[in-house]
């Protein structure tokens, strides 16, 4: 399963009549690709880590695990 960030300006037209956001999540899995609509309210990203019972956004989750990395290597 792959996912990326895209700007709705990547999209083709026909695609933005659904899309009311900035930017979409897309991703791909079993040949089938989801783009779900990213809403964001301030400059860090709302979404929250998955095992951070909100007290975590995503965009800080991810910034310690490469820290955690850089420190493995």
């Amino acid at each position: 399963m792959t996912e990326m960030i895209l700007n709705t300006m990547t999209l083709p037209k026909p695609l933005l009549r659904f899309i009311h956001t900035e930017k979409v999540k897309a991703r791909e899995a079993d040949g089938q690709i989801l783009l779900t609509p990213i809403r964001e309210t301030d400059i860090d990203c709302p979404l929250l880590g998955m095992f951070a019972d909100g007290k975590i956004s995503s965009y800080k989750f991810s910034a310690d695990k490469q820290v955690e990395k850089e420190f493995e290597l």
